[in-house]
C-alpha cells in the first residue's frame, strides 16, 4: 500500500477516491476505517477499486464513505470507465463487472486526459412500486423518487433522512430523490445512503428519476422512431442525460446514463 497512487475523480460533482488494484494487495482499502478516512481527507462520496476480471475488461468495486459496498454507482461507473481508458486498460469501449452485474461504457469524447464524456449502460429495470406518495425502484441500487413542485425549496437533509429508513424500505433503507420539472428537463436532488446526506449528484438516482417520470407520464422527454425515451436532468452542478427503451409494463431495457467524468488529482497513499 505504501507505493499506491490514489486518484480523485469527479462525476458531475460526485467525487471518488479511485485505486488501481490490478496485481496488488488492496485488501486494506476495503476496510471501513481506511475508506472513511480517505473519503473524509479528500472530500469524496466514495472509494472505488479497479481490479482484473476473468471474462471482461475489468471489475469495479464501490464503497460508500461508511465502508458499505455491494451496490452500483452510476457516476462512479462513468469515472472508473474513464480511469480504465486513462490507464490504457481499455479503449473507447469497455465491458466491466460491477456488484449489480455487467455494464458497458463508451468514451464519447475526452480533453487532455482530464475530462471525459461517458455513456454508461445501466442494468435493465423491472418494476416501479408506488409507495409513500412516491415511487420505489432499483437501478443498480435502491431508490425512492418523490416529485415536488420545486426541489430548491426542499430541506433535503431533513426530508431525505426521514424517508431513508422508512419501514417500507427495511432492512437496507433507500436513497431518496426529490424531483421537479424545470425548463428543458428535470431537476433532481438526492439524499444518499452510506453518505447519509445530500450529494451534488447521483447517477443511479438520476436514472431512477427519469424512469419514474416516464412511468407517471411527466414531460419533457423525447421519443425517437425506435421508441427510445430520452430525458435531460439537472443535478446540483451538472446536466446529464438518461435514455432507455420501454419494453413492457414498468419494464425498461437499454438504459444509459451520459455525463462527464473528470480527473481532479493524483496523490500518494499515506
Amino acid at each position: 500500500m505504501e507505493n499506491t497512487k490514489l486518484y480523485k475523480w469527479s462525476g458531475a460533482g460526485n467525487d471518488f477516491v479511485v485505486v488501481d488494484g490490478r496485481g496488488k494487495d488492496v485488501a486494506a482499502f476495503r476496510t471501513a476505517s481506511v475508506i472513511s478516512r480517505l473519503c473524509s481527507e479528500h472530500s469524496t462520496d466514495g472509494l472505488m477499486i479497479l481490479k482484473e476480471s476473468a471474462g471482461h475488461d475489468f471489475s469495479m468495486e464501490f464503497y460508500n464513505p461508511d465502508g458499505t459496498g455491494g451496490m452500483m454507482c452510476g457516476n462512479g461507473g462513468r469515472c472508473i470507465a474513464a480511469f480504465a481508458a486513462y490507464l490504457g486498460v481499455t479503449g473507447e469501449h469497455c465491458v466491466f463487472e460491477a456488484p449489480d452485474g455487467i455494464h458497458t461504457a463508451d468514451i464519447l469524447s475526452h480533453e487532455k486526459d482530464t475530462l471525459w464524456e461517458v455513456r454508461l449502460g445501466i442494468v435493465d429495470v423491472a418494476g416501479v412500486k408506488e409507495t409513500l406518495g412516491g415511487y420505489f425502484l432499483e437501478t443498480g441500487t435502491r431508490h425512492f423518487v418523490k416529485f415536488v413542485p420545486d426541489v430548491e425549496t426542499v430541506d433535503v437533509e431533513t426530508e431525505g433522512r426521514l424517508y431513508r429508513m422508512k419501514p417500507e424500505f427495511a432492512p437496507q433503507g433507500s436513497n431518496v430523490n426529490f424531483v421537479s420539472v424545470a425548463p428543458g428537463g428535470l431537476r433532481v436532488r438526492t439524499f444518499e445512503k452510506g453518505v447519509e446526506g445530500e450529494t451534488l449528484a447521483c447517477g443511479t438516482g438520476l436514472t431512477a428519476s427519469a424512469i419514474a417520470a416516464f412511468h407517471c407520464g411527466i414531460p419533457p422527454y423525447r421519443t425517437d422512431a425506435a421508441g427510445r425515451v430520452e430525458y435531460h436532468l439537472q443535478a446540483r452542478i451538472a446536466r446529464l442525460k438518461v435514455d432507455f427503451l420501454p419494453t413492457g409494463e414498468d419494464a425498461f431495457a437499454g438504459v444509459f446514463l451520459t455525463g462527464p467524468a473528470e480527473l481532479q488529482g493524483v496523490f500518494d497513499y499515506c
